[in-house]
């Protein structure tokens, strides 16, 4: 995702059953500019009946949560309006950048000057040229945040250039190990003279050491005249928000919160809003994270400011007396459904090119794919388009990569008007659970491709989380007792029927959902099966019966609390914690300590590669965390240390989906610099900007001459703007898209393919894509 430090931006997200809008403010954004996003903010929130929670960011001091949304991290770029700033499209490479990398969880990238005066010992860099992206590693950065930065660097290569750049890898502590790509960074920065600046500290405050000072302020008009006044300080209890009035939760500066009364006058809800002056008036600083809610719609950090929390509106579950159910937030819903579905269009990746699917197999999503979704609604009587990217989590390379080219091949037959959204295996946004109506379902592995062979047979368990057709799927989890979870519906499939698991803490709604799912699963026959209550067959079919997450708390359809996770970490140079949005397995880092809150008890979960001092730390401050904790914690609560691999059934029950093998493969950061490639088909690339030419004495050839390298070997140019693309003939195809043999002379095609151009161009799609590959056009 990429900003404008000039300008202002507002993001909204459907999450769960409430809806958040962010807006984000440039350091270099007007007064003007500012005001005018806050206004705008008031008269969405005005038109969406005051239901979103509203949260303020600002650049560089922005919340977890909103950087939780883009787990690839995020681009600060120059410019904006004002400075004639032009957004930078895809598959365009007249683009010649350096971005400072910060942050291991939640990375930030920010344009900086392209010049070794930038540079420091401590970070991560990404000289972006379009064509190659080299990253720069700082002899004292971490194994975490040179990941992070790959990972950032693929993203840009896949989403921005449609997979059709090539990345290299410098190791600042051993430069002479990369004479090619020091060649072409020279060629762009100079010589540089002098040391490395040090390391630059971070500066951001730990926000969980400042949550211990919490005051209450009253904003009413009772008397006639606006009063903003003081009413209580930690413990804070429920009962002091009145609906009547608008309050404001102070965390001692770290952040503000502001609640809004049901029956709270305008005039109060609006001053409510006006919070810049709160803060302003308490000298804090112009990033102070806000958020501002209804009553009913409260975030999970603002419950958690209180010793304990009932939901109001709420009713008796179905089948359990003693069980409370929230009631559906129902506006959302039909806000959702204001989006008029026109039809729905879906495409698998097969062979690098785009297979389009039968309606019949529509909301089965294959982990070892991917897939295109394009979503055509109407509004205002003109047809809009939102296109998905799902990408399984075993799908190729290859496949990732085609998906994204062919998305920005879609985008351009549409003329550029649909909303891309990229979607992650298990990470799919609410607006995409809704398309499928509640029968979203999601294989582990292998492939919906006709002719291919699945896994063997043999059950499948399916775990069923969802109390409507707006928020319910179906996930593949691995077909063993201890996959179970008291709390929800599980579908186990085998030859001959299929068995709709109902553990004691699930709902009626979630039961009628999995029903549905059931009947999309299979026409089999369908037997209930109560926990507690099942056959010896059950557990046949699941190899043996065995422990699973059976917690009596997770019976509960909704806790309290929402349980909350924490990174723990010493890697910026001093320990931190920083909290995790919407917990996944996949956020657990097995580089660092992570601290999960249930309410009840306080998990340490270690990573196998986390520190002695972390691990030390980790415990000190889970004391320290129920010792300052705003709503007055018992400092006795438990606290349990978990080692990564060797996770009990009360840690892995907070998770959906929990697989206990996933730490057994995956990538690291040495495999993954591994897998980039040939370094010296990068060298082969040579990016000559005319504005660097006076800049640097290195670079004094023009762009309108021909270079040749070493080998003498033939090369060709291609112009491009302020840009010079020089690729010798002989490795042309590592660099080349999709249509390159357009650019290749006769000869070259002939050598490279096999045959002739007019010989190629006869043969059907699937063998010139062969054809291609096999010649590393791809």
């Amino acid at each position: 995702m990429f900003y404008s430090i000039n300008d202002l931006y507002t993001v909204g997200f459907h999450i769960n059953n409430s809806m958040d809008v962010h807006y984000w403010i440039g350091n270099s954004s007007s007064q003007d500019e500012q005001g005018a996003a806050a206004i705008l903010v008031t008269q969405l929130d005005e038109f969406l009946g005051g239901s979103p929670v509203q949260h303020r960011e600002v650049q560089a001091a922005e919340s977890s949560k909103f950087r939780s949304y883009f787990r690839n991290g995020l681009i600060y770029k120059k410019g904006g309006v004002d400075s004639g700033f032009r957004h930078v499209e895809s598959n365009v490479y007249k683009i010649l950048r350096l971005l400072h990398i910060k942050g291991r969880k939640h990375v930030t990238a920010t344009e900086v000057e392209v010049s070794w005066s930038s540079f420091n010992s401590g970070d991560v860099f990404l000289l972006d040229m379009g064509k190659v992206i080299v990253q720069w590693n700082g002899p004292q950065s971490n194994r975490s945040e040179k990941l992070k930065a790959m990972l950032l660097a693929q993203d840009v290569r896949d989403r921005e250039r449609g997979g059709r750049a090539q990345i290299g890898v410098v190791e600042g502590g051993d430069e002479e190990d990369s004479p090619e790509l020091m060649k072409i960074m020279r060629a762009v920065l100079g010589q540089r003279s002098g040391k490395l600046k040090e390391a630059e500290p971070d500066d951001t405050p730990d926000r969980h050491q400042q949550t211990a000072n919490i005051r209450l302020y009253n904003v009413s008009d009772e008397s006639g005249k606006l009063v903003v006044q003081e009413v209580a300080m930690q413990p804070l209890t429920q009962d002091l928000l009145h609906s009547t009035d608008c309050y404001i939760v102070d965390q001692g500066g770290s952040s503000v919160l502001v609640w809004k009364g049901k029956e709270a006058s305008i005039e109060e809800r609006r001053s409510a809003l006006g919070r810049a002056g709160f803060i302003k008036a308490k000298n804090y600083s112009s990033s102070t994270n806000v958020e501002v809610m209804a009553e009913g719609g409260e975030s999970a950090m603002f419950k958690h400011l209180f010793i304990s929390w009932t939901e109001k509106g709420q009713t008796k579950a179905n089948g359990d007396p003693n069980k409370i159910t929230k009631i559906p937030n129902t506006y959302s819903h039909n806000y959702l459904l204001k989006l008029a579905m026109v039809f729905i269009q879906i495409w698998r990746i097969e062979d690098l090119e785009l297979r389009e699917l039968h309606p019949s197999s529509f909301g089965q999503f294959y982990g070892g794919d991917c897939y295109l979704v394009l979503y055509t609604y109407k509004r205002a009587s003109k047809l809009q388009y939102i296109l998905y990217m799902w990408q399984g989590r075993h799908a190729t390379q290859d496949e990732i990569t085609s998906c994204a080219y062919q998305a920005v091949a879609m985008d351009n037959k549409y003329s550029g008007v649909p909303v891309q959204v990229r979607v992650v295996m298990g990470k799919e946004p609410r607006h995409f659970l809704a398309i499928f109506k509640g029968k979203l379902i999601i294989f582990e592995g292998g492939t919906g491709r006709a002719g291919v062979t699945n896994p063997g047979p043999g059950a499948r368990l399916f775990q069923v989380r969802g109390t409507h057709e707006m928020n319910t799927r179906a996930t593949e989890v691995p077909a063993r007792s201890s996959s179970l979870n008291t709390n929800d519906v599980f579908l186990l499939k085998t030859d001959h029927t299929i068995y709709l698991w109902y553990g004691k803490g699930c709902s009626g709604d979630e039961r009628e959902m999995a029903k549905a799912v059931a009947d999309v699963l299979s026409r089999q026959d369908k037997q209930v099966v109560m926990e507690g209550q099942e056959p010896a067959e059950f557990w046949v079919a699941l190899g043996g019966k065995a422990p699973y997450a059976c917690d009596k708390r997770l019976q509960k359809e909704e806790t309290p609390h929402s349980p909350r996770l924490f990174e723990c970490s010493n890697q910026t140079g001093r320990f931190r914690m920083t909290e995790v949005e919407d917990l996944t397995q996949e956020d657990l880092d097995q580089d660092d300590v992570m601290l999960l809150d249930t309410w009840e008890e306080i998990f340490l979960w270690i990573g196998r590669s986390a520190n002695e001092y972390e691990t030390k730390e980790a415990c000190n401050s889970a004391l320290e965390y129920l010792r300052t904790h705003p709503a007055g914690r018992d400092p006795d609560t438990p606290i349990i240390s978990v080692k990564q691999g060797y996770e009990p059934l009360t840690f892995t029950g907070w998770f959906n989906a929990w697989d206990p093998q996933k730490w057994s493969g995956g990538s690291s950061y040495e495999e993954m610099k591994q897998n980039l490639g040939d370094v010296a088909s990068i060298s082969q690339i040579t990016v000559v900007s005319d504005s660097l030419t006076h800049s640097s004495n290195n670079v004094t050839n023009s762009t309108n001459k021909h270079y040749t390298n070493r080998s003498s070997k033939r090369i060709k140019t291609f112009q491009m703007s302020h840009y010079v693309y020089i690729q010798c003939c002989n490795d042309v195809q590592k660099s080349l898209s999709l249509s390159s043999q357009d650019y290749l002379s006769d000869v070259d095609l002939e050598n490279l393919l096999g045959c002739s151009r007019s010989g190629f161009q006869r043969l059907p799609r699937w063998r010139q894509n062969d054809l291609k590959k096999k010649a590393g056009l791809f």
